[in-house]
């Protein structure tokens, strides 16, 4: 390999003449740096976090912007950094910036370009050009167009895509070589470099991600199981009426409606976090009142269970929790406050209002202690941004985002509406005063230096008065009807709790890259939201009156591989604080946790401290509330968490201790058959069926002996008895899973 530093003068010289009379002949037309050389280095991944755009020094010596959203810095490395080493104009083909690319140089990226390829051309000639730079001048990408945007793929086929570039001098290229492209979910679909896409046989929608300088644009596919659909359950609202029309489109048959007993322990887990007691299992199923499931739901719904399970949920979101000993008063004050905002149905805008704009102390405020959590601007506005607008502003901190329109200044100019907030020690140690503190808001953009006013997302923000706190123009955006965002992460982030997967999946990640599964509901619900005023409870008897909440999590011959278009209810493990409270109501014992009154239910805590003496909740998965995703609390099952229901001391305790249910159970004089209805009332809100029935009574009256054949008294055979079936049945799917 000759190298450029070995070439002689006279060799040197006559390469000079050669390269000028190749420039003449191959480079006919003018390379551009900005649409032509950065998108080639950005298919290639040159500029990707790994590669040389990690931060925040790039690798190895060379930097690069990612993914290229700042090419007069990328000019600047590639072609003048260490005396322009990279970029040989004497011999083209022996820059650096080539060789590398080849593998024709050590490379730790290894091979990025063919030589033979378009792209490696295209920077030769480029080269050959005399690397000129077209930043600032260079025309401006305006719009970029996949073709098509959307349509229906059949199982297994393929689906070629097309990229357009539409640029400020009205010219259109295609751009199709030079896109990057991402399916949303690979399960379903996968593409390749240059556009392929390849669709699996699981029915639903998928949509295919094209990204080029800075814009993005997104291939919706709908892949039909195209089973005839000749019958699905009445409507009960609109939202049936959307659920069941994108069904019969994709030909997927819905599973039936499931019966009173599921109904019952479905939702109210999923609306009070605990298991129906066996009396009011058995009130329900003897109720023959036509609309007995709605009844259910307004009383769950009124109930203090309601507002102690949603105020675990807000709570963790909302990341109160428990650092040290002089945390317990704003703890307390605030969990008492969701509490309370859950209890009288407040209006989730309101809600939202008084948590932003808090002043004044915990005692007075209890919002306030949001601001103990959560300090910085930046924090504020990344919560702010993930949690109520389902939008991560994070990677817009530093660079462009790489999947969605925010630049820095929005980042920034969100940020900004923090500014102002002041705060200044109280004589209670560890809490402040939180105030407004006078003056112009705005915050400083690191890399650019200039200071950005408050802004939301796009949209421009009306001058603030120095003595006006921006928080509540932030607030008036946010409730307002027009906010994109709103109102539909709330009824995403919902509709997620009640049916396991959001309309958009992530809950929080909303972006035009990302789109719905069922835009038509999402967009429903949304309006639906707004229109009731924000009411929660609403939006709740809304979801579960559908038909679509109440179909059997039984998969029909069709619908088994559905995972996203409700065509059946999918199950869920409960979350750890039910599966607690659920283990405590069938055993008849309950945890006890320092320093509360006795009784206090694990989803009714009022932060992260407390564990009640076992490992259970950490074992599985309650979340440590230092995120504002739902991602942090843990619902895959484990080892751990099977050798703690077979064996863990608690779950002994429990069904050992007098006084608990398997006590109680051996003592009655009730018929064993209905004692053993009780046990199944209680764990699954139905009464057993006649094989399980046989099955159990011939096991608790069964002579039982010991290891050496001596017959065991009757009565602690039977509480052996009741203390084994109590046990099975507690490690059963049917008890763990919410179904």
């Amino acid at each position: 390999m000759v190298r450029p530093f070995a070439i002689a003068p006279a060799v040197l010289l006559l390469t000079l003449l050669l390269s000028s009379t190749l420039v003449a002949q191959e480079s006919t037309s003018p390379v551009s740096f900005v649409n032509d050389v950065v998108p080639v280095l950005t298919k290639a991944g040159c500029n990707s976090g790994p590669c040389h755009a990690k931060a925040p020094s790039g690798q190895n010596g060379f930097q690069l912007s990612l993914l290229g959203f700042e090419t007069s810095d990328d000019y600047e490395h590639i072609v003048k950094e260490n005396r322009g080493r990279r970029i040989f104009a004497p011999v083209p083909e022996q820059s650096l910036l080539l060789l590398k690319a080849t593998a024709g140089s050590p490379h730790g990226g290894g091979q990025r370009l063919n030589a033979d390829s378009h792209s490696y051309r295209l920077l030769l000639d480029w080269i050959r050009q005399g690397a000129p730079s077209d930043v600032g001048t260079a025309p401006a990408l305006k719009k970029l167009v996949v073709e098509p945007s959307r349509g229906q793929v059949m199982p297994n086929a393929t689906q070629q895509l097309k990229v357009l570039a539409e640029y400020s001098d009205g010219v259109q290229r295609d751009v199709t070589s030079v896109a990057l492209f991402e399916s949303n979910d690979k399960a379903m679909a996968e593409v390749n470099a240059a556009g392929l896409v390849q669709v699996s046989d699981i029915p639903g929608k998928v949509s295919i991600m094209v990204r080029f300088q800075g814009m993005v644009s997104v291939f919706n596919a709908a892949v039909p199981l195209g089973a005839p659909v000749e019958a699905v359950p009445a409507s009960s609202n609109f939202v049936d009426d959307l659920v069941f029309a994108n069904l019969k489109d994709l030909g997927i048959p819905p599973s039936s409606v499931c019966d009173d007993a599921t109904f019952l322990r479905r939702v109210t887990l999923d609306i009070a976090g605990r298991l129906p007691t066996a009396q009011e299992a058995e009130t329900f199923l003897a109720n023959t009142a036509p609309d007995k499931r709605d009844q259910v739901i307004d009383a769950l719904l009124a109930s203090p269970d309601y507002a102690d399970f949603f105020a675990s949920k807000w709570n963790a979101l909302l990341k109160n929790r428990r650092d040290d000993a002089s945390d317990i008063t704003s703890n307390f004050a605030f969990h008492a406050w969701v509490r309370d905002s859950m209890l009288s149905n407040k209006p989730y805008d309101q809600f939202v209002r008084e948590l932003l704009a808090a002043t004044g102390t915990v005692i007075a405020n209890p919002p306030v202690a949001w601001y103990k959590r959560v300090k910085e601007p930046k924090q504020q506005l990344e919560d702010v941004a993930q949690l109520f607008l389902g939008v991560r502003m994070q990677c817009a901190q530093c660079h462009h985002h790489p999947f969605e329109r925010w630049s820095q200044d929005d980042y920034y100019g969100l940020a900004a509406f923090f500014t102002q907030v002041g705060r200044k020690p109280t004589s209670t140690r560890g809490e402040d005063m939180i105030f407004h503190r006078r003056g112009t808001a705005g915050a400083t953009n690191i890399r650019s230096g200039a200071v950005v006013k408050p802004s939301a997302l796009g949209t421009v923000i009306p001058p603030i008065a120095p003595d006006e706190d921006p928080r509540l123009k932030l607030a008036d955006w946010m409730a307002s009807p027009a906010n994109p965002f709103f109102a539909k992460a709330l009824v995403n982030r919902y509709w997620k709790h009640f049916f396991r997967r959001g309309l958009i999946e992530p809950e929080d990640d909303i972006r035009d890259s990302n789109p719905p599964t069922n835009p038509e509901l999402l967009a429903a619900l949304e309006e639906s939201f707004v229109r009731s005023g924000y009411d929660l409870k609403q939006l709740i008897r809304t979801l579960t009156r559908s038909k679509t909440y109440q179909l059997s999590s039984m998969p029909n011959e069709s619908n088994l591989v559905d995972q996203q278009n409700y065509s059946r209810f999918y199950p869920r493990r409960l979350q750890a604080e039910m599966l607690l409270d659920a283990i405590d109501d069938l055993t008849g014992i309950r945890t006890d946790f320092a320093n509360l009154p006795p009784g206090t239910r694990a989803i009714a805590l009022p932060d992260n401290s407390y564990n009640g003496g076992t490992p259970f909740l950490k074992v599985f998965g309650r979340p440590e509330n230092e995120s504002v995703c739902e991602c942090e609390r843990g619902q895959t099952s484990s080892l751990a968490q099977s050798l703690h229901m077979m064996n863990a001391g608690d779950i002994r305790h429990k069904l050992n201790s007098g006084g608990g249910r398997v006590d109680l159970l051996t003592k009655s004089t009730q018929p064993v058959e209905e004692r053993v209805a009780e046990l199944y009332l209680q764990a699954f809100s139905r009464r057993p069926t006649p094989e399980e029935m046989k099955v159990a009574v011939d096991y608790l009256t069964a002579p039982q002996t010991d290891a050496a054949g001596n017959a065991i008294d009757p009565q602690q055979a039977q509480k052996d008895g009741f203390q084994d079936l109590l046990w099975a049945l507690m490690n059963t799917k049917e008890f763990l899973f919410n179904h």
